[in-house]
C-alpha cells in the first residue's frame, strides 16, 4: 500500500496521484510537486489515503512540500507572464502571417518551458515563429495544436443552458458524442440545437443516456504538433 493524495493542476482537469508521504493534507491546499522536468504547483483534489500501488501508475512521483507565500507569488508571476506572451505572440503570428488562431499561453512553473496552443485547419509551418519567439522570450517553446473541444475548455463560456461550460469546469475528458446518441433521444436533427459553442455535438447529449455501444463510437477532438527549440 502506498499513502497518496490526488492533484490537479488546472481547474477540470484530470487528477494526478503523487507519494504524500506524512504530509497532512487537505483538499484546496497548494502544494509543490516533483514532475518528470522539475517541478510543479498544483492543487490538492484527493487528501492522501491508502491505494495498493497495483492500481497505480509508476514510477510515482511525491509532493515535495505545502506551497509557501514565494511559490504563490511566483505562480502570479507566471500569470502575468502568460498574459502579456499571448499579446506578444499574436502580434508575430500576424507578422508571419500564419493560418493559426492562438488559444492560450502556459508557463511552465519553473518558467524553463512556454507552451502556446492554437488551432488551425491544418498543419503550420511555425519554424520561424518558434525561433522568434525563443529569441524574444529567451526560454523554451513548445507550439501545441488543439481541436475544438480543447479550445473550448481552455476559453470557457456560456453554454445555451445558460451555465458555464461543462468541459471548462467539472468535465475531465471528452466523451464520444454521435448523431446516434441525438436519435436514441428523439431530439430534433438541428445542428443549431444539437451543437456546443466548439462547434460540435454537446456534450451534455451523454448524461440522459445509459448505453450506447460508445466503445463503437470515435471522435478524435485533438490533432496536436509540437515543436521546441533552446
Amino acid at each position: 500500500m502506498a499513502r497518496v493524495c490526488g492533484v490537479r493542476f488546472k481547474k477540470a482537469c484530470r487528477i494526478y496521484w503523487f507519494l504524500a508521504g506524512e504530509l497532512d493534507l487537505k483538499v484546496g491546499e497548494r502544494v509543490i510537486v516533483e514532475v518528470e522536468k522539475g517541478i510543479a504547483m498544483g492543487t490538492v483534489a484527493v487528501e492522501p489515503c491508502e491505494k495498493d500501488e497495483s492500481e497505480l501508475q509508476h514510477p510515482l512521483k511525491r509532493v515535495v512540500r505545502r506551497a509557501d507565500q514565494v511559490d504563490i507569488e511566483r505562480a502570479q508571476f507566471n500569470s502575468e507572464w502568460e498574459r502579456d506572451a499571448f499579446r506578444v505572440c499574436k502580434q508575430k503570428i500576424e507578422k508571419h502571417a500564419l493560418p493559426m488562431k492562438l488559444v492560450g499561453v502556459e508557463c511552465l512553473f519553473d518558467s524553463s518551458k512556454a507552451i502556446f496552443y492554437f488551432t488551425a485547419d491544418g498543419r503550420v509551418d511555425f519554424r520561424e515563429l518558434v525561433k522568434d519567439l525563443a529569441q524574444t522570450f529567451h526560454t523554451r517553446i513548445e507550439m501545441r495544436q488543439i481541436g475544438v473541444r480543447d479550445e473550448a475548455k481552455m476559453i470557457g463560456g456560456i453554454g445555451p443552458c445558460g451555465r458555464e461550460l461543462c468541459c471548462s469546469t467539472f468535465l475531465t475528458e471528452f466523451a464520444p458524442v454521435t448523431i446516434k446518441i441525438a436519435k436514441e433521444q428523439n431530439m430534433p436533427l438541428n445542428p443549431l440545437k444539437m451543437s456546443g459553442l466548439c462547434g460540435r455535438l454537446m456534450c451534455c447529449l451523454n448524461y440522459e443516456l445509459d448505453g450506447c455501444g460508445r466503445n463503437n463510437c470515435t471522435d478524435s477532438s485533438t490533432d496536436r504538433a509540437s515543436v521546441e527549440a533552446e
